[in-house]
């Protein structure tokens, strides 16, 4: 009703040339372009004045779906759209059919490498015009006329936006998504069939459902499917993520292909769509700084869409318990040659279980982060208790609340990629908390930037770091190993493979990514942190710190380093040859030494009934 009330004013006030002349220039175009000049310079270089009829065709055509049809991400939809276009003004005797046909078989010619940095980054710049908004108000926005100078990196936030999507479509090629599920002919496609149609159930919005393909459509890309419940149609959206060699329907099923659809609406109203993969986020900053250098929030994006780098609250799992493990040592109740049960343990009515199923036994602090032992981290938050563990993380960036119970040990409360990343930056600088910096300057003048505070001691930062470093060269984080340098890191996997992780960092940079479903379900037989969210990592860092100085964790004053026996974790006897050098917090050193090899222990000898 307000828009019926609106168009009538407007149709008082303003004629239809001037009706459309606003339309036209503030209509968006995709990629954070509004208005068709602003599209014109940003798709082929030049004013709209300057522009043919075929070019004119296809902007007229782009509004209805600008990224769907964008000629850039989509260049097959973008075309069909302008010949459909210039049919209409062929029959309209706006231009000849001659010239409509011509038209339509010259190919667009867009400006490829005109800035394509401007929408490299569309939630990066969503949260750069929110700062603003706050700062200034939005009526004042538009018209500030000031340059926003910000701290994002457009070749790390390229390379971030292209690891994304590479990890994608690979979980995408292991799991099947927007694939058949197999190929259906003679006794057990009628088989198939028959079941689905014997199905009863309501249709629930949400809720995935099986289907045969009983004719592939290439004109119009689409299926005609058989769901038993009712037969459909499910339209082939152009989509770079599903189908990179752009292929024709044909080429992607046929008849008897079963698949997976989502419904969209309940009973006979709904309405059925591919069921698509996981989405994914990415955030990289500055340690030392606080500056984000790089921000995606899933496979694609257009302003104004949910950004999951800074939105979404997901379990970070193991990713969580490095803070754990800090707070254990700043205790001093615990070092990281403290040797621990991993045998299985009852708190009240929760047990908790090892990811793998086994117990090692005794191992040592640095052991059980490294190959993410959760019996042990269980019993180390039980010994130090949580509320110093809350208060720690919180020190160091994490604004989510938190949970009170002994499942924090296991990372069960939500936490956003980015403040997970900002409270990673205080192992990789120190101790220091940062804030996220988005803006530098606004116009010739710098922002003023919250100075950092001290969030933990250095030397609890730096044996923090050191045992996640362990996590790279030994246990589930192998992979990042392959950057060559000192890395330091941790993954995350929850229940049921709802969501992976993988944080991590060096002296210069740190960096976050998360993989899962925006409803969270689980992700798929073996997609881990160190599968699905890992390499999508080790991609961006390895672009990221090319031709950058390979910097080593410094060790401040305060930490001791003492030669240990690996089975006890105590003083390494002289002249053993099963020797590991490990850091203390000075003051913490084991003050025994465990027996040299060749000495029988008396407890062994009283409780061996063959002994002598």
């Amino acid at each position: 009703m307000q828009e019926v009330i609106l168009a009538r004013r407007i149709e008082t006030q303003l004629g239809k040339e001037e009706i459309l002349h606003l339309y036209l220039n503030q209509i968006y175009y995709g990629h954070g372009r509004y208005g068709v000049q602003e599209a014109s310079r940003f798709f082929f270089g030049r004013d709209v004045d300057k522009l043919g009829t075929g070019e004119l065709a296809l902007l007229a055509g782009l509004p209805q779906s600008p990224e769907r049809l964008s000629p850039f991400k989509h260049p097959d939809a973008a075309k069909r759209r302008q010949a459909y276009v210039l049919g209409r003004m062929a029959k309209l005797g706006v231009i000849s059919a001659e010239e409509a046909r011509r038209l339509t078989e010259t190919p667009i010619q867009v400006v490829r490498a005109h800035r394509s940095h401007l929408h490299a980054a569309p939630e990066f710049t969503d949260l750069v015009r929110r700062e603003l908004i706050r700062t200034f108000g939005e009526e004042k926005l538009s018209v500030l006329g000031l340059q926003i100078y910000t701290s994002l990196d457009v070749k790390l936030q390229e390379a971030a936006r292209e690891a994304v999507q590479w990890g994608l479509q690979a979980i995408d090629a292991r799991q099947g998504f927007r694939r058949r599920v197999v190929h259906l002919k003679g006794k057990r496609l009628a088989q198939t069939l028959a079941r689905l149609r014997a199905r009863q159930a309501e249709v629930k919005d949400g809720q995935r459902y099986q289907a045969v393909v009983t004719a592939v459509k290439d004109a119009s890309d689409e299926l005609e499917v058989d769901l038993g419940l009712r037969k459909g149609k499910v339209q082939l959206a152009d989509d770079r993520r599903y189908n990179p060699q752009q292929h024709a329907a044909s080429k992607r099923f046929e008849e008897g292909d079963l698949i997976w659809l989502r419904a969209e609406g309940d009973g006979d109203e709904a309405s059925f769509r591919f069921d698509g993969g996981p989405q994914a986020a990415l955030c990289a900053l500055d340690p030392q700084s606080g500056e984000v250098l790089a921000l995606v929030g899933g496979y694609e994006a257009a302003p104004g869409d949910f950004n999951r780098a800074t939105d979404a609250r997901r379990q970070p799992g193991s990713a969580f318990k490095p803070f754990i493990y800090a707070s254990a040592l700043d205790s001093g109740k615990l070092t990281a040659a403290t040797v621990i049960e991993d045998t299985p343990v009852v708190f009240g009515n929760w047990e908790p279980k090892n990811y793998d199923g086994i117990f090692r036994g005794p191992v040592r602090v640095r052991q059980a982060l490294t190959f993410s032992v959760n019996t042990v981290t269980a019993r180390i938050l039980d010994t130090v208790k949580v509320e110093p563990v809350r208060k720690l993380a919180a020190a160091t960036g994490i604004t989510s609340p938190l949970g009170k119970d002994l499942s924090l040990a296991l990372g069960t409360s939500e936490v956003r990629p980015l403040e997970l990343a900002t409270a990673y930056a205080a192992f990789a600088n120190g101790g220091q908390r940062v804030e996220p910096v988005l803006i530098l300057k606004l116009g010739s003048q710098p922002l003023k930037r919250p100075e950092p505070q001290p969030a933990l001691r250095p030397e609890v930062a730096f044996l923090t770091t050191s045992l996640m470093q362990s996590v790279i060269l030994e246990g589930t984080g192998r992979a990042a190993a392959r950057l060559g340098r000192p890395v330091a890191g941790k993954t995350g996997t929850t229940n049921d493979q709802k969501d992976a992780w993988f944080a991590g960092f060096t002296p210069q940079l740190v960096a976050v990514t998360w993989v899962g479903f925006d409803s969270p379900r689980p992700l798929g037989k073996h997609e881990t942190g160190s599968q699905a969210a890992l390499p999508i990592w080790v991609r961006f860092m390895q672009r990221a710190l090319r031709g950058k100085p390979k910097l080593p964790f410094k060790q401040p004053p305060g930490v001791a380093v003492q030669r240990i026996d690996p089975a006890t974790g105590l003083l390494a006897p002289e002249g053993a040859s099963d020797v590991l050098e490990e850091y203390f917090l000075q003051g913490t050193e084991p003050k025994e030494t465990a027996r040299p090899p060749d000495q029988v222990s008396p407890d062994a000898i009283l409780m061996n009934p063959t002994a002598p």
